[in-house]
């Protein structure tokens, strides 16, 4: 699917890994909208990239419905959904205070995989009215998981399990959607100078990413846009989740 003329919703695409792709897709010549929360610097990026603004909470699982097809509609069609709304609370299964609390487990699996699955269904339903282009393609869904997913450390059980659920439906819903000419992919970084981990100090960036093969530092947002654009571009691409990791593994903590 080239970007040129692509139409894409970017979830999250006030700041770090979206931002950058969306970044990438306007400057390629593609049209964005803009989704992310009320108060982010989402109507400031959409103004700089000529796309369109629509705040939105993930969690409001019926009322981000109406956002997309509000979405959509100013795009005047969908190709693209990136997804990388997503966060976690840190706690081990059995701590000193007692179990990991039920509600916050819940609260990181509604956020990052429930969360996940209500807009890729619902991005899928608008692209599958949409005309294939010669290779019968006619979307692509790209989804946010991490290394967590497969090396969750001491303390990430919630952010794990959520994480592990994103990169696991990848496959089947590539499956499902197949028929359709949609793809299903899915980004698994490490650690990356997005959100918490922006302003960590060198000596900290330095600490965390020790165990990396190559290069030793943080990820930046614009080489998950590069992956992203790639996974756009290459119709071979589909069903897989795709380590951003400069071969990290995590230790358990």
């Amino acid at each position: 699917m080239e970007i040129n003329g692509l139409k894409a919703i970017i979830i999250g695409g006030a700041s770090g890994f979206a931002r950058a792709t969306a970044e990438r897709i306007a400057a390629g010549g593609g049209s964005v909208a803009i989704l992310d929360r009320d108060g982010s610097a989402g109507a400031e990026v959409a103004s700089s990239l000529g796309g369109t603004w629509h705040p939105t909470n993930v969690l409001d699982f019926d009322g981000i419905a109406v956002v997309i097809d509000e979405a959509v509609e100013a795009l005047g069609g969908l190709h693209v959904a990136v997804n990388t709304a997503g966060g976690g609370k840190a706690g081990r299964t059995l701590g000193r205070s007692g179990p990991f609390d039920l509600d916050d487990f819940r609260a990181v699996i509604d956020l990052n995989l429930i969360g996940t699955f209500n807009t890729n269904r619902l991005c899928a339903a608008h692209m599958a009215n949409g005309e294939p282009n010669d290779d019968g393609e006619r979307g692509v869904l790209i989804n946010t998981s991490s290394i967590a997913a497969f090396e969750g450390q001491i303390g990430q059980v919630a952010y794990t399990a959520a994480k592990a659920g994103i990169a696991g439906m990848t496959l089947t819903m590539a499956r499902d959607l197949g028929s359709l000419g949609i793809r299903v992919n899915t980004i698994a970084p490490s650690l990356f100078a997005t959100g918490l981990t922006a302003g960590v100090t060198e000596d900290r960036a330095a600490n965390l990413t020790k165990d990396a093969a190559f290069p030793k530092r943080l990820g930046r947002p614009d080489e998950y846009a590069r992956l992203a654009i790639a996974i756009i571009e290459n119709p071979m691409l589909n069903g897989d989740t795709i380590r951003l990791d400069a071969g990290t593994r995590f230790a358990p903590m």
